[in-house]
């Protein structure tokens, strides 16, 4: 075993940040192929994504980590890469992960040049002090345009045009140049090895058979196998019954120091007591500060997921439970709906988390689910108690308008970048969606950076997808919370039959809700089938209709049998087919079909 300053004076610890697409998987492929850390069985590609999920849809959900040996002149190095999802919506495990790293690989595709959330990544990174080290990626392709993406690079990082170092995943090529940066350019960690344990948690995850398992990397201090450890932010203590290394498969040590990243096993069963960005530390030896940075993962989406057969209740809770254990960012409350029956309020991370959530639902648990319209969460305040704000998940939890004092909603900051021939489409589309632009910047003569302060719950609904329409696919999008401001915000309820059915209740702003009240009630017009009696569909603002459709009744002709004769026969038999139907209006029941839940989100369609 070498000396611990040899050992940390030989670790790098480094990530890689990348838009979607850009081949950061395969280059992490092709780091471990080239440092032998995988055997020719192990080889697949992208060996760090293990989900199904991920490798179909070519996206990283979750983070992972992994160390690789390396010799470079006659000196052992211990590189630890840990991997981040690319999507904005785990941005805050990004945040965490970057935090435990010296260094970041950027990537960017040198056919598709820089992209919203390389930039997001980056000034991330950036912010936590990290070496930067710029890789042109993708040279190999036909499409590739190299020179032109290096000054994009140049510009954006103020480096120097030789330090971008030109590669392709593919094929192999520019490998050996990035090992050698990581370990001339990226720093080794600092830190003392005598000083009480400081170990930041950067991920977790859950193994049915030993409970959850932490990830983290030592600031200070060192750990042993059998230490009694406590978690700063829920104060719980445990014993470390198994530590080590991360390799393709986990490598138990005795002890692990200052430097180096790990993975430890408590045994502890349930997810929600191990958060991303807590500080572990010895409960004989506490450290008196915890590592900076550490927040409450909030949920920024809600929605409601209900079985499709009410019987299978107690198996989603089961599910939900299970999917918890692997995710512990998802949060979930009972709730009940007069149209859907007993089912869950979820929060999510975004709407991307959501879907991630529901796709693996139907997958891994075989079920069925309604997934009410999504929504933000929302403050009200009363005009007795204006201080103290009231969290609206659901638009039924509204208070009385009456005594409304004010409604404050969360706000993002957008940053979207596409070619300046779309800027004006992009300026329409944010500007209809209630966002305010505050800064527009050039980065090259072909490419624009926009920023704009808009409402998160305009862009739950369809605004990605109108995004990429009115761009060609060529803009991409990024956001950031940036807090909670007044809006004049009311509740549209749609009313069946003179019923409120609750699952089709929004919160929007009141310039729009005359639109989306009549926008609704045409889309359901459309979608509901006919019954034996008229059905009103109607919008309402507390007690006021604001719109109404009528879906028609099927009609029998009862005068067919009156041939001839006098008019009034006629007129009496449909008078009396007219006090049926009135009759059959009072107590008929209308069924909703499944897609009319979801039509709310396709209203511009």
């Amino acid at each position: 075993m070498c000396s611990p300053a040899l050992a940390m004076k030989n670790i790098r610890n480094f990530c890689i940040i990348a838009h979607i697409d850009h081949g950061k998987s395969t280059l992490a492929d092709r780091l471990l192929d080239f440092t032998g850390s995988v055997t020719e069985r192990e080889k697949q590609d992208q060996l760090l994504d293990s989900m199904d999920l991920e490798r179909e849809r070519g996206i990283t959900i979750k983070s992972h980590a992994i160390q690789m040996n390396y010799t470079y002149e006659g000196e052992e190095y211990i590189l630890n890469l840990i991997d981040t999802p690319g999507h904005v919506d785990f941005s805050y495990e990004v945040s965490r992960s970057i935090a435990a790293c010296e260094g970041a690989l950027l990537i960017v595709d040198a056919a598709q040049s820089i992209q919203a959330q390389t930039i997001s990544n980056l000034y991330l990174a950036l912010e936590n002090d990290l070496e930067i080290i710029p890789v042109l990626n993708k040279v190999d392709l036909p499409s590739a345009n190299p020179e032109e993406v290096t000054d994009d690079i140049v510009n954006l990082l103020g480096c120097d045009p030789s330090e971008v170092i030109p590669a392709s995943a593919k094929t192999g090529l520019g490998i050996e140049n990035i090992l050698t940066a990581i370990i001339d350019r990226v720093p080794a960690p600092k830190g003392s090895p005598d000083e009480p344990l400081q170990a930041l948690v950067f991920d977790s995850v859950y193994n049915p058979f030993r409970g959850v398992e932490t990830y983290f990397r030592i600031l200070n201090g060192s750990i042993k196998k059998g230490d009694r450890i406590t978690f700063m932010a829920t104060g719980k203590n445990y014993f470390a019954d198994e530590i080590g290394t991360l390799r393709l498969k986990q490598e138990p040590k005795k002890e692990i120091r200052t430097g180096d990243v790990g993975y430890l096993i408590t045994g502890i069963k349930d997810a929600r007591e191990v958060k991303v960005g807590d500080t572990i530390t010895l409960t004989d030896r506490k450290s008196t500060s915890a590592i900076e940075g550490f927040e409450e993962v909030k949920p920024m989406v809600f929605a409601g997921i209900y079985p499709v057969d009410t019987e299978d209740y107690e198996e989603l809770r089961a599910s939900m439970e299970k999917l918890q254990l692997n995710d512990a960012s998802l949060v979930f409350a009972p709730e009940s709906s007069a149209a859907l029956g007993f089912g869950f309020r979820c929060g999510f991370l975004g709407m991307l988390h959501m879907e991630i959530v529901q796709e693996r639902l139907e997958r891994e648990f075989d079920m069925t689910v309604i997934t009410t319209v999504p929504n933000v969460s929302y403050h009200a305040f009363n005009k007795k108690n204006p201080d103290q704000p009231i969290i609206v998940n659901n638009p039924s939890d509204l208070p009385d308008p009456s005594g409304l004092d004010r409604v404050e909603e969360p706000y993002i900051k957008a940053s979207i970048i596409t070619k300046s021939d779309f800027v004006g489409n992009v300026m329409s589309l944010c500007i209809e969606k209630r966002g305010s632009i505050t800064n527009q910047t050039y980065l090259t003569p072909e490419r624009v950076e926009l920023s704009f302060d808009m409402p998160l719950a305009e862009i739950v609904f369809d605004f990605y997808d109108r995004l990429k329409t009115i761009s060609k696919g060529y803009a991409s999008f990024d956001y950031s919370p940036i807090g909670m401001r007044e809006s004049k915000l009311v509740r549209v309820d749609i009313l069946l039959n003179a019923q409120p059915v609750d699952a089709l209740s929004a919160l929007v702003h009141f310039d729009n809700a005359h639109t989306i009240g009549k926008k609704m009630c045409e889309k359901l017009k459309e979608l509901i089938p006919r019954q034996q009696f008229d059905i009103p569909i109607q919008a309402a603002i507390g007690a006021k209709i604001i719109s109404r459709e009528t879906i028609k009744a099927l009609r029998k002709d009862v005068t067919a049998k009156c041939y001839g004769g006098d008019i009034s026969r006629k007129r009496k038999l449909l008078e009396k087919q007219k006090k049926g139907k009135k009759r059959m209006r009072q107590i008929g029941n209308v069924e909703i079909p499944q897609q009319a839940f979801m039509a709310v989100l396709k209203l511009n369609d």
